[in-house]
């Protein structure tokens, strides 16, 4: 493990240290001077996370000696003759995008050449760590829109019998079709010349990144609160009810009330997280995790339970998030603020209740002529979401019942 690396998580700790050292100096200062410091050992906590997750993330990145896989002949004349079309705009060779085709890049008939496998690979890292309901959700590759999942209602019916007796029929299973929705999701990052044709210039890296950042800022919103109107349904934008799980409709999620409208109840805050966590089958739990805004998280990160322990511990380890009550916590700025009747915390195995579909492949094409001098590179990728298991998320609504 490197100094750098090392250095930032003995900041992290300390940090931490400052955070809970502030909150309990209750009788030499103010509240608002406690909450300004805290607020700013937060943010260095916050700040702290960030750069190892992006140091962890660099090294994974092909050529810093990680976990990028090596590439086969294909993909080597693939990735040169696309470096070609990139900087220079040569069209690919007829025999090359077809040894391309056949190591599952995708091509149509709209114009435009298929992303490289390795490229395509390096925004798929980027996108994880920065749409982060991609960390928890169930992601599948498809090589068509039209995708079904099958999700199974438990409908059969069983008893006990004597050896002699008869074995009436029972009930069959019920299957439900689950169809994401899909939308196209597009970016088109600007480049000049001159940069394309300096030897010294990541064309990958800059696309990559470039990329990634318009398209994690469009997913974490649309896999939150999407419409499913050309875009992924996001897991609040169905419906909501208080109905448990024995008597709740097939598709629904419920919602447990903080017990106060746009706050937590007052008599003791912490004990609505547990409130929260116990209304999800014990099935769920085992992989759940939290996910919230980071002012929600701020004020949480204070809470303590009866015995004066604080609930949230953060982590410094790259790769491990910080937890709540033992579960991973999941940062989603595209989550509800604290406010009246707002569904601000959901708690849930994202992986068993959220799932996104995406279309393999990317596709870019290169415009030289509609903004002169620079280059444009309109890349396209496919993706979609939906709720898969309504009983296997949770949500806090901010509200007396």
């Amino acid at each position: 493990m490197s100094k750098e690396i090392l250095d930032l998580i003995e900041k992290g700790n300390q940090a931490f240290a400052d955070f809970k050292r502030i909150n309990d100096e209750k009788t030499t200062k103010t509240e608002a001077d406690r909450k300004v410091e805290m607020e700013k050992a937060f943010a260095d906590m916050d700040g702290i996370k960030k750069s190892l997750e992006t140091i962890e993330a660099k090294m994974k990145r092909p050529g810093f000696g990680g976990e990028g896989k090596v590439e086969d002949e294909a993909q080597s004349e693939h990735k040169k003759a696309f470096d070609g079309y990139f900087r220079k705009g040569i069209e690919f060779d007829l025999s090359i995008e077809q040894k391309a085709l056949a190591s599952s890049t995708n091509s149509g008939a709209d114009g435009g050449y298929a992303v490289p496998k390795v490229i395509d690979t390096m925004l798929e890292e980027l996108l994880i760590n920065v749409s982060p309901i991609r960390q928890i959700a169930n992601v599948v590759q498809i090589s068509t829109s039209d995708y079904h999942k099958l999700v199974n209602k438990r409908g059969t019916s069983s008893g006990w019998v004597g050896e002699t007796d008869a074995r009436p029929a029972t009930n069959t299973p019920q299957l439900v079709d689950i169809v994401p929705t899909m939308g196209e999701l597009y970016a088109n990052p600007m480049a000049t010349q001159r940069m394309l044709d300096d030897v010294f210039f990541n064309a990958e890296q800059w696309l990559a990144d470039n990329v990634a950042e318009e398209f994690a800022m469009q997913e974490g919103a649309a896999f939150i609160n999407g419409n499913g109107s050309n875009k992924p349904t996001g897991f609040l934008a169905g419906t909501i009810n208080a109905t448990g799980d024995a008597s709740r409709a097939f598709g629904a999620i419920q919602y447990v009330p903080t017990g106060a409208a746009g706050d937590f109840a007052a008599s003791n805050k912490a004990d609505f997280l547990y409130t929260l966590v116990g209304s999800l089958k014990a099935g769920y739990r085992q992989d759940a995790c939290f996910v919230l805004p980071k002012a929600t998280l701020f004020e949480i990160a204070a809470f303590k339970d009866a015995n004066g322990r604080y609930l949230f511990d953060f982590s410094t380890v790259p790769g491990k998030p910080s937890s709540l009550l033992g579960y991973s916590v999941v940062e989603a700025e595209d989550m509800p603020a604290k406010a009246a009747n707002a569904y601000g915390i959901a708690f849930g195995n994202f992986k068993r209740g959220y799932l996104i579909a995406d279309r393999v492949g990317m596709r870019v094409v290169r415009d030289p002529f509609s903004n002169k001098p620079y280059i444009g590179f309109y890349t396209t990728k496919r993706v979609g979401g939906a709720v898969v298991n309504s009983e296997a998320i949770k949500v806090a609504k901010f509200a007396a019942s």
